[in-house]
Formats: C-alpha cells, sequence, structure tokens
C-alpha cells in the first residue's frame, strides 16, 4: 500500500516563512498530480498548489506570489515552500498525491494525514 507523510509545520509570526514536505512510499508504480490542500477552521477544504509529473503548477489566487509548490521525482516527494505568511494561510495542510501502485491499472488520489501550519504573532 501507500503512505504519504508531510512535515514541516509549525508556528510561524506573520511575514514568516515555512517549508513543507510530503514524502510518499510504498508499492508505488508511478506518480502522477501531487499538490497541496488547506482546511482552516470553519472553511471548506481548498487547493492550495498543485503540479503535475512534468512540472506545470496551479495556485490558488490567495496564495500566488508568495507560495512555490515543486516535487523531486526521484523521492516520491512534493514541497510547499510558503513565503510571506498571513495568519489567513493557518490551516491544517493534507498532501495529496495521484499514485498508481504496481499490479494496478488504475491511479488514484493518496491523501497525508495533514500539518498544522499556524500563523500568529
Amino acid at each position: 500500500q501507500v503512505q504519504l507523510v508531510e512535515s514541516g509545520g509549525g508556528l510561524v509570526q506573520p511575514g514568516g516563512s515555512l517549508r513543507l514536505s510530503c514524502t510518499a512510499s510504498g508499492r508505488i508504480s508511478s506518480i502522477r498530480g501531487m499538490g497541496w490542500y488547506r482546511q482552516a477552521p470553519g472553511k471548506q477544504r481548498e487547493s492550495v498548489a498543485t503540479i503535475t509529473s512534468g512540472g506545470s503548477t496551479n495556485y490558488a489566487d490567495s496564495v500566488k506570489g508568495r507560495f512555490t509548490v515543486s516535487r523531486d521525482n526521484a523521492k516520491n516527494t512534493v514541497y510547499l515552500q510558503m513565503n510571506s505568511l498571513k495568519p489567513e494561510d493557518t490551516a491544517v495542510y493534507f498532501c495529496v498525491a495521484d499514485i498508481r501502485e504496481y499490479f494496478t491499472t488504475t491511479s488514484r488520489d493518496y491523501w497525508g494525514q495533514g500539518t498544522q501550519v499556524t500563523v500568529a504573532s
């Protein structure tokens, strides 16, 4: 089976930076899209940033210019560099990856457990 594990969350002051990492492990044949979602208290889960296997990216308007998503295909890892953080960025951040396992013909989304990011003074 497949597991995604996030790291890098924590408490940071407004204007600060954090770098999130997410590594997939298991019987992975291939990974297509990877990305980050977040969910703040009282709000719906929203897409933050995604990246294709070829490196094409998409960002939510609220984070564009501040966040950068990247990936290392050899390490099965996706990153989210978060700069100029704002209190409204406070949320649980979830890693997601579209993965095909060995001996399967289709891929599906796998989700990490989430990591808390808190932006406050």
